[in-house]
């Protein structure tokens, strides 16, 4: 019933959001038992909440594959459930939307964020749009796996440690290479890499061909979203709305702290840019396990 009432929800908020006529953004609900969905912190394990497929070409959900019942809107009728390989065929839809230009809502191990191709520049200038945000605010990248970090940023910490803190709830401030677009964050030559611990999202950058741009779903200024119908003001400017289903506790303001941002752009030491929820286990690894020394001392 829980599922039902939120499904109902949501094509009541998408009608709302997005009005008439074209240009409604596609949502789409993530099949269930594709995966262990992390909790707020990156907590590995914890079981995904069930769910369907779904989506129609201008915005419905149902589970299963939902279309318009006499093309009026707000009328759904339910198919069989989608078989396993629609989590497949999210991560699909999803990958086409960021390789034609669009933005798409997107769960992660934090929060909920909105996602475009980072080297497409066009794709760039719209997330800032989106967001209302200084154009001096960078964005991170977001990428499937620690592999592809060494493309595009010049490392100078050991790779075990990567992989202690990626995939995880954390955000690394690395040197930028001269392999990322020179449109993203051409003020600076560091950028913030992102391996969320979400299956969803590392199978959809390991399916596009570049790295993610990535920042939070909500304007600049206000607080992080944990569930797709908290950012719904921003519905009509998304390709696609990826529901997740909620992350972590939605009454609890620690899981709207999003990652914890950490520099190691100096060799030796780090520097913490924003505690986020994972503070006190990365400052551990850091010092303890690397003997790396807080930028400050």
């Amino acid at each position: 019933m829980a599922r039902a009432a939120r499904v109902l929800a949501l094509a009541r908020a998408a009608e709302r959001a997005a009005g008439p006529g074209p240009g409604r953004a596609r949502l789409v609900l993530l099949p269930p038992g594709s995966g262990a969905r992390p909790g707020p912190r990156g907590a590995r394990g914890e079981p995904a909440e069930g769910g369907g497929w779904a989506g129609t070409e201008n915005a419905a959900v149902e589970p299963g594959r939902a279309a318009p019942e006499g093309g009026g809107p707000g009328r759904w009728r339910q198919e069989p459930g989608r078989p396993a390989d629609g989590w497949r065929e999210v991560v699909a839809a999803a990958a086409a939307a960021l390789q034609a230009g669009g933005l798409v809502a997107v769960p992660t191990d934090t929060v909920y964020g909105v996602a475009c191709l980072a080297q497409d520049s066009a794709a760039v200038r719209s997330i800032y749009s989106l967001k209302g945000r200084n154009g001096a605010k960078p964005l991170a990248i977001c990428l499937g796996d620690v592999e592809r970090l060494y493309r595009y940023c010049h490392v100078n910490v050991p790779d075990e440690l990567l992989r202690d803190l990626l995939p995880g709830p954390v955000t690394l401030v690395l040197e930028r290479s001269e392999e990322l677009n020179k449109d993203l964050n051409p003020f600076t030559s560091l950028v913030g890499v992102r391996i969320p611990d979400h299956p969803f999202m590392r199978d959809l950058a390991q399916a596009c061909p570049g790295p993610l741009a990535l920042t939070s779903a909500n304007i600049s200024s206000q607080g992080s979203t944990l569930t797709v119908l908290e950012f719904q003001d921003l519905w009509p400017q998304l390709s696609l709305v990826i529901d997740g289903g909620p992350i972590g506790d939605i009454q609890s303001p620690e899981c709207r702290l999003g990652s914890t941002v950490v520099d190691l752009s100096v060799s030796g030491k780090f520097s913490i840019i924003r505690p986020g929820c994972a503070l006190t286990p990365t400052v551990e690894i850091l010092k303890k396990k690397y003997g790396l020394i807080p930028e400050s001392s």
